[in-house]
């Protein structure tokens, strides 16, 4: 459906009919803008509150990892090459939201709305091609990384901090892609509640994401960070619930997990009321397409008289993908890895007209700049001092495996 030849955001959120807590609308879709804010890192939110001010409709956009800038005193000199600005948010002109038996079509009139339905309705369903072969590149050969891997647990060994989220970028140039085509693929192969297909112009997110960032409804608010992972066994019923209750049990996982639980627990102390943050869920085990994953979720009650982005300001960017203490991680990771992260391991998400919103954690993700024809794939884990450098490769492999499977 060609509503816009430059923005648009798609399937944020859709369940898959997972048994997951908090789970709100099965899927959306906004198309086309109003008006939008872009800022870069430095006074962004700030532009972005005067944006939102007065505002009584639906506020779609995403956050770049990059916000860290204004929020410490920090900077990224890596290179982007992929381009998405570090704050994008617009109205759009388009709403759909599709429940398991209903849809429900936002527009600014009746007649517009039913134009809308029957473009869906003649719309026929076209399966997926696939995209030529599309190799991978890496910025760091595996030995390298390892020595890396070995140098950031020093820190870790001396004092500095504690858990190290450490990202490296599998990407290839001058290539060619249809994004939808392998967003539908990427989705079939791995299908994610918090997939999101989001373009913004000559930029695209394919994004197959199994983590939220962090939800406000009413006055409560819940974070759901992911830290554990353990591969799947689909062919062996025995075998799979064996690999799920190694996860449950790893004892390096578990200490990975709670660090990020207490992280996060302390940044929604900032913005809730006194007494009201908890663990709600330690250590859950979710199962995905590709693999298992240890998620715990902190929720609290929101102080009075702040908004959607004090909230934002408190608790970005997320712990699952800086570590702990972030700010000094944060420069670890500035230092050390090659490629800046850009949209990320940022969030995609929606403010509603009532002021509470949802946004994801953007990982297992495809960017592609489709001017300058820069395909992006970024994957990390958490380094403790109990890592294997070996095995943390292992595990950056595992996470790309979906997207590799589906370019390769």
């Amino acid at each position: 459906m060609q509503w816009s030849d430059r923005f648009s955001v798609s399937c944020f959120l859709d369940n898959n009919q997972y048994s997951f807590n908090y789970h709100s609308i099965e899927c959306m879709l906004a198309v086309g803008v109003k008006r939008a804010v872009k800022a870069a890192a430095g006074n962004a939110f700030t532009q972005c509150r005067e944006f939102c001010s007065g505002e009584t409709g639906w506020i779609f956009g995403h956050l770049g990892y990059d916000l860290k800038n204004e929020l410490e005193q920090l900077q990224s000199t890596h290179e982007d090459h992929v381009g998405f600005a570090d704050l994008f948010f617009f109205v759009p002109q388009i709403v759909v939201l599709l429940g398991e038996k209903e849809m429900f079509i936002k527009c600014d009139s009746a007649s517009g709305g039913q134009a809308v339905h029957r473009q869906i309705s003649e719309t026929p369903v076209v399966t997926p091609s696939k995209p030529l072969p599309v190799a991978l590149k890496n910025r760091f050969a595996k030995q390298e990384y390892i020595e890396t891997i070995r140098q950031l647990k020093q820190f870790i060994l001396h004092g500095d901090c504690y858990e190290i989220n450490f990202c490296q970028e599998f990407y290839s140039e001058n290539v060619t892609i249809n994004p939808l085509d392998v967003y539908g693929l990427l989705t079939s192969l791995s299908p994610n509640p918090f997939a999101t297909y989001y373009r913004v112009e000559e930029n695209h997110l394919l994004c197959a994401s199994p983590e939220r960032y962090i939800k406000k409804q009413g006055n409560d608010v819940i974070a759901q960070p992911i830290k554990g992972t353990w591969p799947r066994d689909l062919e062996n019923e025995q075998e799979d619930l064996i690999n799920k209750n190694k996860l449950l049990n790893n004892n390096k996982e578990r200490a990975e997990n709670v660090m990020i639980v207490d992280l996060v627990r302390n940044d929604l102390s900032k913005v809730c009321e006194e007494g009201t943050v908890k663990v709600t869920e330690l250590f859950g085990i979710y199962s995905f397409p590709q693999v298992h994953q240890m998620i715990s979720t902190i929720s609290g009650t929101i102080q009075k008289d702040l908004d959607w982005i004090d909230i934002i300001k408190a608790t970005f960017p997320m712990g699952s993908m800086t570590g702990a203490p972030k700010k000094r991680v944060m420069e670890l990771i500035e230092q050390y890895e090659k490629t800046k992260r850009g949209l990320f391991s940022g969030a995609v998400g929606y403010i509603t007209p009532q002021g509470d919103f949802d946004f994801n954690v953007v990982i297992r993700s495809i960017l592609y700049n489709s001017r300058q024809k820069y395909l992006s794939c970024q994957v990390g884990s958490g380094i403790t001092f109990h890592s294997d450098p070996e095995m943390e490769y292992e595990e950056c492999l595992l996470k790309a495996g979906a997207i590799k499977k589906v370019l390769e």
